[in-house]
């Protein structure tokens, strides 16, 4: 089967093969039919089957006739991040090219003031993540009224990041009278009810088992032991392979995703990282450096998992195992795109047992394991990780003493009626007594006997100073004990 027997124009035919591709994906050949026949429609898909373009591309025919008004688009595509949105705005020009469709694009971390001029001037196709989507309706500068087309991408990851609320409430501001597009990887029962809720007798086309992985992606587990040092020299072993064109690496934590860059670019590869920390237009940029071979590797936390279209990637590390999984799904999606074939390696420690169980449960296969062998340490640089089993002591409390040697003492002689216990309780060292005691009304300065000397063990558990931490007695007044009763008396002269 080939595009021209979809029943797609003719300028479309041509932009599609302009783009290179010959013959459509199984979930293209499906859907394209029933899309075009005006149907609801529900797409089950893994990650890179070529879905986007199913629903683009009779969008675009369906949309070549007719005119949009002001502030009232007249199809909505909703993407769960910003990167999706980006993607499916690109495919649009690069199917639309030859037609003269308008687009406006909705996504946070941008200025919202071209985005409401691109609306005041109408725009045939909006694309727009839920949270800034709702942000204008709420300010009063969009209208969905006009709205015919509805598409809801990656729906189970919706549900994942909460937005099925979001979503159920823009379902309301549309015409009842519409046509509803959802795509799904997976089918939880949030997803079946809504749209059970919001589609009208769909066709629903499955082209793969859900969460199944796609069978062009060779798999390998590789045990390693948990400390950091071992799993860094483990990924640069795998990353050193010949065959290893350009990859991307996925972290559970926006910290590891730094670090770890960090410690490749140390090591002299060329990478780049995206996290949920990064501004819109720094994510932006580092993809660009990717697609265009500027850098060849891509450090990655989750919100890159999910549906980047990136041609050529030949393999994904999974530094952490995924919590989720379909996480996993999902990342080792980014390789085997289109037909090509693709490489998978996800280190594990013995703490990861459940997650990959739970993965393999999910994708009904099991998972060959890679055994590398020890993996030295010794050329990890120093300052990449704090050395560890040390404990650090804690600095000294502002107000504190120096501990200084105590110079030999007399013996002196202790007034009778001292308590030993006494001694005991108030700590290693008593509280300074004076030799003498002041008369009424003198100015006379103090001076102080040093505290006897005891026959005790060092080690005796009595005979350690507590420290500042583990008083709960206030700030600390530079004195052992209670003030003695004599400096009462001086000070309240």
């Amino acid at each position: 089967m080939s595009f021209a027997d979809l029943g797609l124009s003719d300028e479309l035919l041509s932009a599609v093969t302009d783009a290179g591709y010959t013959e459509p994906t199984p979930i293209q050949a499906q859907a394209i039919p029933s899309v075009l026949m005006m149907r609801d429609l529900i797409g089950i898909a893994q990650t890179g089957t070529g879905k986007t373009a199913a629903f683009v591309l009779p969008m675009i025919d369906i949309l070549a006739h007719g005119r949009s008004r002001a502030r009232m688009p007249r199809s909505l595509i909703l993407e769960p991040t910003r990167e999706l949105a980006a993607q499916v705005a690109e495919n649009f020009e690069k199917y639309g090219a030859g037609t003269k469709l308008s687009m406006a694009l909705l996504i946070g971390g941008v200025s919202m003031g071209d985005q409401i001029k691109a609306l005041e001037k109408g725009v045939d196709v909006l694309i727009a993540t839920p949270g800034r989507l709702m942000d204008l309706f709420g300010r009063g500068n969009i209208l969905l009224t006009g709205c015919s087309m509805l598409v809801i991408d990656e729906a189970d990851r919706m549900l994942d990041m909460g937005f099925i609320p979001d979503i159920e409430e823009i379902c309301t501001k549309l015409p009842k009278q519409r046509q509803t597009l959802l795509f799904s990887a997976t089918m939880p029962a949030p997803i079946k009810r809504l749209a059970d809720k919001f589609l009208e007798n769909p066709k629903t086309i499955e082209v793969s088992r859900p969460a199944s992985t796609n069978l062009n992606i060779k798999q390998w587990l590789v045990p390693v032991s948990g400390t950091a040092f071992k799993k860094r020299d483990a990924l640069r072993r795998l990353l050193g392979q010949d065959e290893v064109r350009n990859a991307i690496i996925f972290c559970n934590r926006k910290t590891t995703v730094r670090e770890l860059n960090k410690s490749l670019k140390s090591h002299g590869f060329k990478s780049g990282e995206i996290h949920g920390d990064m501004e819109q237009a720094q994510r932006i940029a580092e993809l660009d450096l990717f697609k265009d071979g500027k850098i060849n590797i891509l450090v990655a936390s989750d919100v890159a998992a999910r549906g980047l279209d990136i041609k050529g990637v030949s393999h994904v590390f999974n530094f952490d195992a995924p919590w989720h999984p379909d996480d996993y799904v999902h990342r080792i999606g980014r390789t085997g795109r289109g037909g090509a074939t693709g490489i998978a390696f996800t280190l594990v420690t013995a703490e990861d047992a459940e997650n990959i169980q739970n993965i393999e449960k999910l994708t009904g296969q099991k998972i060959d394991r890679l055994e590398l062998g020890d993996t030295p340490e010794a050329d990890a640089p120093a300052a990449e990780e704090p050395r560890r089993g040390r404990r650090e002591r804690a600095p000294r409390a502002e107000g504190r003493r120096e501990r200084t040697p105590r110079a030999p003492t007399p013996e002196v002689t202790v007034e009778a009626g001292a308590s030993p216990q006494a001694d005991r309780d108030a700590g290693s060292e008593a509280a300074p007594r004076p030799s003498e005691r002041p008369q009424r009304g003198s100015r006379i300065e103090p001076t102080f006997a040093p505290p006897p000397r005891r026959d005790v063990r060092r080690d005796d558990r009595n005979d350690r100073r507590p420290h500042r931490d583990e008083r709960d007695d206030g700030p600390d007044d530079g004195w052992n004990g209670p003030i003695p009763d004599f400096l009462n008396a001086v000070i309240a002269l």
